[in-house]
């Protein structure tokens, strides 16, 4: 019988219990090591250079300055006012925007750690992490290399390699070709031995980045030179390997670390199952419905593949594990720390960063394999800067509104970024990492529901609302998790506009458009406001514009469009009339929509959060304004519901019995059979001539951003005109790129 066969519907087996102690890091606070070494302190390193940047530099930083270590970031020319340059005790500029000449500029950070006198280098992840000429540059130049040997980066960040080396080993691995022939035609006819549907994959680097799935012989060529450039724009390198595409894969992956002595352990198990375009975006550890002998199973073959290259440091181990035939292949070894560590640190209850720095130090690992705990359950959700309805297509521009959840020993938030940031169209689009914990798997699925309902972001499109759909899934509640799970579930996952749906928008546009109202003062009437308002902090429009005056009421009409999160739903619009009552009160009405009017009693709380009184009901409500282009935008938040509006026109009345003059409005429109950009970036390739007749579905431009290729297609049969574009030019989002016309 299939190990997996008993694996998928089986209950995790009870955990060990936690010694008695505080076990849980936290961002703002870790707690204190639990290194028990021959040495109380650093033997080298007195400053590093953090040679990343975001979310994981920011990360480095705040063990380094933990441990009494000084840092030195590095930045690009887009992220010289970056939160990772301010938070560093030094910083050092490296070139300009494009990764290609800062981030992956070797010579400049090696300049940079000198220039500084930093003793040692921490790569993070991406970039340079997994380069072995790389980490034998510091070595030459005398710089501890915070992360493995060059040889073990070498054999295992090559996977053509790497997968000769396990099956040498005797690890079972995925049917394709790892060799080092790149010849297009010699490709071809290996993929044919192998079967379609086939993998394409970049030999180095991670992070899905170049991967393409090719389900025919027809799409092959295209794929192999789609992934080849987008290979070599992430890392540099672009050959790449087949694979047979296994159809109902779960993706685990094992932390294993090493030290300098030969000891080699694991710290459990992570299910990266949840995925798209082949990038994580929830991880959790341990795996879920996973008994204990294939955990050990997995742990072991780990640990012999990390030993295999005299293997030190922080690594991962990734394997597939085919849920119709119980058998697991390995897949690949990131020689770095990974993105979603710190799932492995809530359970575990250690610092990954604090073991990197101290093993680099020639330190031993503080724990035998034996004495590694494991306690609880831990989610991490990755928030993105994306466009969900336009299949996750990376999103650029301001923060404009950035409020994360509350941070405390069970909720964790990583993050490079303030209020106020701009979100580069050069580098990866995350813009935070939420990671929770609970004492079992139920407890933690809570925890970061909760998380994702309060955090808060606006100025550009993200994956919270989708995250909390997919959280909120069956199927991912009891732990059913593959990696086309977002593909199988995508009627559920990807919201139509509902009746159901636009009613909820009715509501909030009814409280956002009262608190809109009500905060129409300047900020040090705000001020005013909170001092003198009376009980409670009612705002009261005695200090708005126009205040209330006697005999009349202070009234406000605006008009609002939204839209639903789905592509193709023509925007709703609603035209609001807000009165301000005798008893402190407002009154709303929408105008032609046959809704009853509705009284709301505000109470401010502070800033822009408020306790509103409608319907019978109370709640917590909160907005974000901010002025984008030519339109004001406010979002609310409320209860389990998001939503956003732009309000086009404003019109104020002082009395209700004006004119009742409707507000003038006009939808920016393009021709019939205008393609416009999805997502700002450069073009990489123009496929056609202008004027040429394409096909429904052919492909006509290249566009890059943020390390990632989107193919732009005819989305009719016809001849293109206007395509004025060159390869190399920056676009922006939704400019138009060509129009399809008959003729």
């Amino acid at each position: 019988m299939p190990l997996m066969a008993s694996i998928i519907r089986r209950k995790l087996a009870p955990l060990n219990k936690w010694p008695n102690k505080t076990h849980l890091l936290h961002q703002k606070s870790f707690s204190a090591s639990t290194y028990e070494t021959k040495t109380n302190q650093m033997n080298c390193i007195e400053k590093i250079l953090i040679a990343n940047r975001g979310e994981i530099a920011c990360r480095i930083m705040k063990t380094s300055k933990r441990l009494g270590i000084r840092t030195v970031a590095v930045y690009s020319d887009a992220d010289k006012d970056s939160l990772h340059v301010k938070s560093a005790d030094e910083a050092v500029r490296i070139g300009p925007p494009p990764a290609r000449s800062s981030y992956l500029n070797s010579s400049a950070i090696l300049q940079a750690a000198i220039r500084t006198g930093a003793q040692a280098i921490h790569p993070g992840y991406g970039f340079l992490s997994e380069s072995a000429e790389f980490a034998q540059l510091c070595e030459a130049e005398g710089l501890i290399f915070v992360g493995p040997p060059s040889s073990a980066i070498r054999d295992m960040g090559d996977k053509s390699a790497s997968k000769r080396i396990m099956g040498a080993a005797g690890v079972p691995l995925v049917p394709g070709y790892h060799g080092i022939e790149q010849n297009i035609d010699f490709l071809k006819l290996e993929a044919e031995k192998i079967g379609y549907p086939i993998l394409i994959k970049p030999t180095h680097g991670g992070g899905g980045k170049g991967m393409r799935i090719v389900h025919g012989p027809s799409e092959f060529v295209e794929s192999v030179l789609g992934a080849q450039r987008e290979a070599a724009a992430s890392f540099g390198v672009n050959t790449v390997l087949l694979e047979k595409y296994i159809t109902r894969p779960r993706h685990i992956e094992v932390q294993v670390f090493g030290d300098k002595h030969g000891n080699v352990l694991h710290l459990y198990e992570r299910d990266c199952s949840v995925q798209r375009r082949h990038q994580k975006i929830i991880e959790e550890a341990p795996a879920p419905n996973v008994i204990n002998e294939f955990r050990s199973h997995l742990g072991e073959a780990a640990v012999s593949a990390a030993k295999a290259v005299a293997y030190h440091n922080a690594g991962t181990v990734e394997f597939i594990v085919d849920t119709l035939s119980g058998q697991f292949y390995f897949m690949e070894m990131n020689t770095r720390l990974q993105v979603e560590h710190p799932v492995t640190e809530m359970i575990v209850g250690q610092d990954l960063v604090e073991w990197q720095i101290r093993v680099a130090n020639g330190e031993p690992l503080p724990l035998t394999q034996s004495q590694v705990p494991l306690s609880g359950h831990a989610f991490e959700a990755r928030i993105y800067a994306e466009n969900v309805p336009r299949g996750f297509l990376p999103a650029a521009g301001v923060l404009h509104h950035y409020c994360p959840v509350p941070e405390s020993p069970t909720v964790r938030v990583e993050t490079g970024v303030k209020e106020g940031d701009n979100v580069s169209m050069h580098y990866d689009p995350m813009i935070a990492k939420l990671v929770v914990w609970g004492k079992n798997r139920s407890a933690a699925l809570v925890k970061l529901k909760d998380s994702l309902l309060k955090f808060q972001v606006a100025g550009l499109p993200t994956n919270i609302s989708f995250l909390q759909r997919l959280a909120n899934h069956s199927a991912f509640e009891s732990g059913e998790v593959e990696t086309h799970f977002i593909e199988h579930f995508k009627d559920d996952l990807f919201v139509d506009s509902t009746d159901a749906i636009r009613k909820e928008a009715y509501i909030a546009a009814r409280l956002g458009a009262t608190l809109v109202a009500a905060c129409v003062c300047k900020k040090e009437q705000i001020a005013s406001m909170e001092h003198f308002a009376g009980e409670g902090n009612l705002l009261s429009l005695w200090y708005g514009h126009p205040p209330f005056r006697v005999h009349h009421f202070a009234r406000h009409t605006m008009e609002l469009e939204w839209e639903s999160e789905s592509d193709g739903t023509d925007p709703m619009l609603m035209r609001l009339a807000i009165t301000y009552q005798s008893n402190g009160n407002y009154l709303v009405e929408i105008g032609d929509s046959g809704s009853p009017e509705l009284e709301v009693k505000v109470v401010h709380l502070g800033r822009l959060d408020f306790r509103v009184e409608a319907d019978g009901l109370s709640m917590a409500v909160s907005l974000a304004l901010y002025s984008k282009e030519r339109d004001k935008h406010i979002h609310i938040w409320h209860g389990k519901h998001h939503h956003h509006f732009r309000q086009t026109t404003w019109v104020e009345q002082s009395s209700d019995d004006g004119p009742d003059h409707k507000p003038s409005f006009e939808i920016a429109s393009h021709p019939r059979g205008s393609v416009v950009a999805p997502m700002a970036g450069l073009v990489v390739k123009v496929l056609v001539k202008d004027g040429s007749m394409v096909e429904e579905g052919q492909p006509v431009l290249v566009l890059e951003a943020m390390k990632m290729e989107h193919v732009v297609k005819a989305p009719r049969p016809g001849y293109v005109h206007g395509l004025q574009v060159s390869a190399g030019q920056q676009i922006l989002d939704s400019s138009v790129l060509f129009c399809v016309k008959d003729e």
